[in-house]
């Protein structure tokens, strides 16, 4: 851990005694304590299971579609426009 992450929290986890050991056995590995292991392996699944819901993955198919809308949009339906002019309304303040 760097010297900027301040240890203000504790984190408490039962396990059984075969996770224990495999957990023991990688930190000796790695050269670290086991609550330094734990720490470092639970920030590297935070940092993985926040990107996963931030990138969307699209076939290539699916890219192309997703181009040609941006660069070729569809003409907006009527009741698309009727609901932006009614937001511009109600939302922007005469002038």
């Amino acid at each position: 851990m760097s010297a900027d992450n301040e240890r203000t929290a504790r984190l408490e986890a039962r396990l059984g005694s075969e996770a224990l050991a495999m957990i023991e056995r990688a930190a000796e590995i790695q050269g670290r304590s086991v609550g330094d292991f734990v720490v470092v392996a639970a920030l590297k699944a935070a940092l993985r299971t926040i990107a996963e819901t931030q990138i969307i993955r699209l076939s290539l198919e699916d890219q192309r579609i997703f181009a040609d809308a941006v660069l070729d949009p569809p003409t907006p339906a009527p009741g698309l426009l009727r609901a932006a002019d009614a937001y511009r309304r109600l939302v922007e303040a005469p002038k």
